[in-house]
């Protein structure tokens, strides 16, 4: 299927590593020119190297205020075709385990970076009347996940965000879509087999089947199939689809609208 996203331009957050590498190494054999955007130069320079015509970079925390500025002027020189809202998520751990410091951060980190720079980029996506705006958060926002407290309490907010920004702006041809993730092999997915490891006195390799029990489908995701479904909710061809939080998460949530 041709995605018509030849010559089109993205800007990808979080592209050093798991889901938002995979949609970067999705997007380019579309021919699409990516901004790519990590904190980790070393693994953005991978990327650069394997595609040097359609891969420039941006290093620096894609949460900072510097790196929101830096990310509009290389909309406004190409006119950009749409973002992947994309960063690492907050800590794991309980209610009793979360000081309110971390609170306050995880507002920061979790919600507060993400509406400073949509607001920055939609006048990019109302003069040309066109935009996508695909923010990537978790499957915590239609189910909670156990040792996930930020997650569950906070991501919630950027669906509500999201879905009410995209009846605002749906007659100028941008759309405002999320993808919420279950479990898939990443570098984060690991970080919580080591902490439910350390919980329940177990080898991190009990931890993982532990989490690979609650999936209908096995063994968990992969973030390359993710970003198949990414590569088509960024592309023209969703024009008509808008406001919506869809699962990836082999079948996990137990609700009839998972």
């Amino acid at each position: 299927m041709d995605l018509n996203l030849k010559n089109s331009h993205f800007i990808v957050g979080g592209a050093g590593s798991g889901f938002g590498k995979a949609i970067v190494e999705a997007l380019v054999p579309e021919g699409a020119i990516v901004l790519a955007v990590s904190r980790t130069e070393s693994k953005l320079l991978l990327l650069k190297k394997r595609f040097p015509s359609q891969v420039e970079y941006l290093v620096g925390d894609i949460t900072s205020d510097e790196i929101h500025q830096k990310i509009l002027k290389w909309a406004k020189d190409n006119k950009v075709d749409g973002i992947v809202v994309n960063a690492g998520g907050p800590p794991a751990g309980g209610f009793d385990d979360i000081e309110m410091e971390q609170w306050d951060e995880a507002w920061k980190t979790i919600v507060r970076w993400k509406v400073a720079l949509t607001k920055l980029m939609l006048p990019v996506f109302r003069t040309q009347n066109y935009g996508r705006i695909l923010f990537i958060e978790s499957v915590s926002v239609k189910q909670p996940i156990q040792n996930l407290i930020l997650s569950n309490a906070l991501r919630p907010a950027v669906v509500g965000f999201a879905k009410t920004l995209s009846r605002e702006v749906a007659d100028k041809g941008i759309t405002v879509n999320i993808l919420a993730p279950g479990f898939h092999a990443t570098a984060a997915m690991e970080r919580l087999f080591v902490k439910k490891s350390e919980l329940q006195n177990i080898s991190i390799e009990a931890a993982q089947a532990a989490f690979e029990a609650e999936l209908p489908i096995r063994p968990m995701g992969k973030p390359e199939e993710m970003a198949n479904l990414a590569l088509w909710l960024l592309s023209p061809l969703s024009r008509f689809v808008s406001g919506q939080t869809i699962s990836h998460d082999g079948g996990m949530v137990d609700g009839i609208f998972g």
